[in-house]
């Protein structure tokens, strides 16, 4: 079976649409300047590329101060563990 690949349709119909429209407001990009950002995502102005880069950059500090935030509880926190202390006598 190694004569065999995959071919998926859905990809080449994206890959032939995804420069129709700006990634932001979704306007047309025919005839028009295109801007892009981070590779493959595409906008109709530097305006909309700029407002998609500060809302990334602002997930991304989301994440990262939510990030710090759960790593410094999970050292704060005492473990659920039950210990049990005795002495045990076995005949």
């Amino acid at each position: 079976m190694s004569g065999y690949y995959y071919y998926d349709v859905q990809a080449d119909q994206y890959e032939a649409h995804y420069l129709d429209a700006c990634s932001l407001c979704r306007k047309s990009l025919r005839d028009s300047d295109i801007f892009m950002y981070r590779g493959n995502t595409p906008f109709c102005s530097k305006e909309c590329r700029q407002e998609q880069m500060e809302m990334d950059e602002a997930r991304e500090k989301n994440w990262k101060s939510g990030r710090s935030l759960r790593k410094s509880d999970a050292q704060n926190s005492t473990p659920n563990k039950a210990v049990r202390t005795g002495t045990v006598a076995v005949a």
